[in-house]
């Protein structure tokens, strides 16, 4: 959990951000090669210089030997795992954010509600907007592993029936994979699919970017800002 400056001491409430692989946000003792995002430390710098809102973070841990299949959309033939995404994201609408609202002082609207990842993390995040519009009304798509069974993702977009159309934050580094030039057609396929449905999007190539949590940890503050932008003062009167 990551709660904003004055939490413990005031009584406002706050927009939320859930994310997935949480032991790789905030503590490189618990985070993959010991590389952190460093979310806690930009959401301070940012909050602290008036380019976000305030906000609380929630880093849900993945399971290990599991995360395959519960952050992906379709069970792949060739490997035989996966297609459990639609399950975690239910969990993460109907269990995790209930019991965070519960708990915490949020704001608990749509509109005051994201849900991100990278990789396999950003698959299930957008399956949960998909699934759940009325809950997460924004979204942040980091290096999407488009590339899952065949681009099923893609379909799904396609199918995506609901009104309601996030706000949504998709990047790709270049540098990405064995076949960088792939994984960016790849990313730029995801992007023409949510922009034919109709979202509000925002894309980024990351010049010279890899897939790995020190580049997505750099992308975070860009993250932040377009999904959580500061609140307008009141105008005196």
């Amino acid at each position: 959990m990551y709660l904003p400056p004055g939490y413990e001491t005031g009584r406002t409430r706050y927009p939320v951000f859930y994310l997935q692989d949480g032991q790789n946000l905030f503590d490189p003792a618990t985070a993959f090669g010991g590389n952190d995002w460093r979310a806690d430390i930009t959401a301070d710098d940012l909050i602290g210089r008036g380019r976000i809102e305030p906000l609380i973070m929630v880093g849900i841990y993945n399971t290990g030997v599991r995360r395959v299949s519960e952050y992906t959309p379709t069970r792949d033939p060739g490997s035989r795992k996966g297609g459990k995404a639609a399950r975690y994201a239910q969990m993460l609408a109907r269990e995790i954010k209930p019991f965070i609202d519960r708990e915490y002082r949020t704001r608990k609207s749509a509109g005051d509600t994201a849900a991100g990842g990278s990789s396999l993390g950003a698959l299930v995040s957008l399956v949960a907007g998909i699934g759940y519009p009325r809950v997460f009304g924004k979204l942040a798509l980091l290096s999407p592993s488009v590339w899952w069974d065949r681009r099923s993702i893609l379909p799904l977009i396609d199918s995506w029936k609901a009104p309601r159309r996030p706000r949504i934050w998709l990047d790709v580094g270049t540098q990405e994979g064995s076949d960088p030039a792939k994984v960016v057609a790849d990313a730029r396929l995801m992007r023409d699919a949510l922009d034919a449905q109709g979202a509000d999007l925002r894309y980024c190539e990351a010049a010279g970017h890899g897939h790995n949590e020190q580049a997505w940890g750099a992308r975070f503050g860009g993250v932040l800002e377009y999904l959580f932008p500061p609140t307008p003062a009141a105008p005196r009167i």
